[in-house]
């Protein structure tokens, strides 16, 4: 693809993440909103909706000839396509109707299967991550307006097996997920919520990220893109390679995101 293409998935996913932040904010900032159960028994708000609504809408002004998978619209989840842009507009409800800053936007182009850019914002802990035009990836630092303001590169850590830093999920821990990273000498375990455990490994501030659990691509596309970008790898866990995208029904196996120098047990 061009390097125009590029620059305009890199200005538009940062725009239109940090438009759907203000959206979510809104509602977050209100003394209560109303949370139901969807068909899963996943919670959805009215946050989610509304930042669905308008990335939607965004995305069909900025890509029209790019087709569009959210996590909200279940008629996009039987779209096949090569090339394809895939959202979720409110990674971690849970963290938001408990008010836990842990929730982001994801938004990401996925490209013959591999998630090759991504824009992954946090608008409660004021954190925003992306890849650039040329594929590396960046943390902005705030306050965030029209214009980028200091970007940082991003790369992943190089661990140390004897003491690895390890992040697991905040509400989706349980014993198989334990039992795993009882394999590894771990140094220090932290928890955390949505994209943010991809972001956490694409900084350094983690290692090793395994998830033993379900989740959707659209979970997952947006940080996968920033962990690639920052040098870092996306693995099955079933037989370490790489995760891949566009599979059916959009649902994930068991995964591992980490740094390279990790040794796998």
């Amino acid at each position: 693809m061009t390097a125009q293409f590029h620059d305009r998935i890199e200005t538009e996913f940062r725009a239109i993440a940090l438009k759907a932040g203000e959206v979510i904010m809104e509602v977050y900032g209100r003394p209560d909103f109303e949370a139901r159960a969807k068909s899963d028994d996943s919670p959805v708000t009215e946050a989610d909706e509304a930042a669905d609504a308008l990335i939607r809408a965004e995305l069909a002004r900025a890509f029209p000839d790019i087709p569009v998978v959210t996590e909200e619209l279940s008629e996009s989840h039987g779209i096949k396509a090569s090339r394809f842009i895939i959202v979720d507009p409110l990674d971690g409800t849970k963290e938001f109707v408990k008010r836990r800053g842990d929730f982001t936007v994801n938004i990401a182009l996925v490209e013959n299967g591999v998630p090759v850019r991504g824009v992954v914002y946090a608008p409660a802990k004021e954190r925003l991550f992306y890849t650039r035009a040329d594929g590396s990836s960046v943390e902005e630092q705030g306050p965030f307006g029209d214009t980028p303001g200091l970007c940082t590169p991003i790369t992943v850590s190089k661990p140390d097996n004897d003491a690895l830093l390890v992040v697991a999920s905040k509400s989706h821990r349980d014993a198989a997920t334990d039992d795993y990273i009882s394999r590894y000498a771990v140094k220090d375990a932290k928890s955390a919520g949505s994209s943010l455990k991809f972001c956490l490994v694409a900084t350094g501030e983690a290692d090793f990220y395994p998830r033993l659990g379900r989740t959707m691509e659209w979970d997952t596309a947006a940080g996968h893109a920033v962990v690639l970008g920052a040098g870092g790898q996306v693995l099955r866990f079933d037989d370490h390679t790489p995760l891949t995208y566009g599979k059916p029904g959009y649902e994930n196996p068991f995964f591992l995101v980490l740094s390279p120098g990790v040794v796998l047990r």
